[in-house]
């Protein structure tokens, strides 16, 4: 069944029937939802990282610098990643890997490409990767979190069929009746908005840089692996489902990591914030001193002068 087969989608839980466009027109040009809903996640990721630069120690224009270049690289992962394991589509005409706009993008694919980008941006511009990764963990979930909504106008990404209250039914043009299935973009969503909620207000009170991290991880690949055992179009390596299997895998290292670190005593000095103000204290004490120095060099100058004028003064 291609997605594009369905139409009409019913919330049963809501008593509520529509039929949302997929696209429209302006002019010559397509545009997606879905790709619309995209740019609107990475945009208020955006928005809402150089709005906590500082609380991380980050430079906002090393991170504008970033994502002028990993944004494209992320896609191009996620693009390579989908089309990776599902092969058997594109070895006939290999050059369709280009046609980016006929869909196929994972988010597993895009998070591997952003995590990599950033670590060659750190690299590069010499910051601490773990605290940018920390801040760069949060702007994932928002972007997650919106992003999977597309799947909802796509028809795309749902479950296995259920009768479970929150089901999603999407009328079949091909039998002429509705279909009920877990809405599994709803459930991603919806735990990628409790994770940023609580990872958010963890984040003030991180103990160490790549904590954030960590905790996105564990909270991403513990929800994906429950979710995407649910889902009906799972790219597969074998017999295993690729995402799940990676989800789980990460979900426990990032967990025995954390569980590690929290018998570990961590200095707040540690923390690339701390040291970004502490660089700025030193920095603005030596400015003062320096001030104070040749404000005293040129009062005393202006003494000697003011001394010797009074001595060259004419005796009556």
């Amino acid at each position: 069944m291609r997605y594009y087969d369905y139409t009409t989608i019913s919330i049963p839980a809501l008593g509520i029937q529509f039929d949302p466009p997929r696209s429209f027109d302006i002019g010559p040009l397509s545009i997606h939802i879905y790709g619309i809903l995209i740019a609107v996640g990475l945009l208020l990721a955006v928005l809402y990282a150089w709005r906590r630069c500082k609380d991380f120690g980050i430079r906002e224009d090393d991170l504008t610098d970033g994502i002028i270049w990993v944004v494209p690289f992320s896609i191009l992962c996620a693009r390579l990643y989908y089309c990776i394991f599902k092969w058997e589509d594109y070895a006939a005409n290999p050059i369709s890997i280009l046609y980016i706009w006929q869909g196929g993008l994972a988010i597993y694919g895009g998070v591997i490409g952003a995590a990599v980008g950033t670590v060659i941006h750190c690299a590069v511009k010499k910051i601490k990767l773990p605290a940018l990764l920390d801040m760069v963990a949060l702007g994932f979930l928002i972007g997650q979190c919106i992003g999977r909504w597309g799947n909802f106008f796509n028809r795309e990404a749902f479950g296995s069929e259920t009768d479970f209250f929150l089901r999603m039914g999407l009328w079949n043009t091909s039998i002429g009746e509705f279909e009920y299935h877990h809405p599994t973009f709803l459930y991603e969503s919806l735990w990628n908005l409790a994770g940023f909620l609580l990872l958010h207000f963890l984040s003030r009170k991180r103990q160490y840089d790549g904590q954030i991290a960590l905790g996105y991880v564990a909270w991403y690949g513990l929800g994906r692996a429950f979710i995407e055992g649910l889902r009906t179009d799972s790219l597969y390596w074998g017999s295993f489902r690729v995402s799940q299997m990676l989800a789980a895998v990460s979900c426990v290292i990032a967990v025995v990591v954390l569980l590690v670190m929290s018998f570990r005593k961590h200095s707040p000095e540690n923390l690339l914030v701390n040291q970004v103000a502490a660089r700025a204290e030193a920095e603005a004490a030596a400015a003062a001193e320096a001030a104070e120095t040749e404000t005293s060099e040129v009062e005393a100058v202006e003494a000697e002068d003011t001394g010797k004028d009074s001595d060259e003064a004419p005796q009556v």
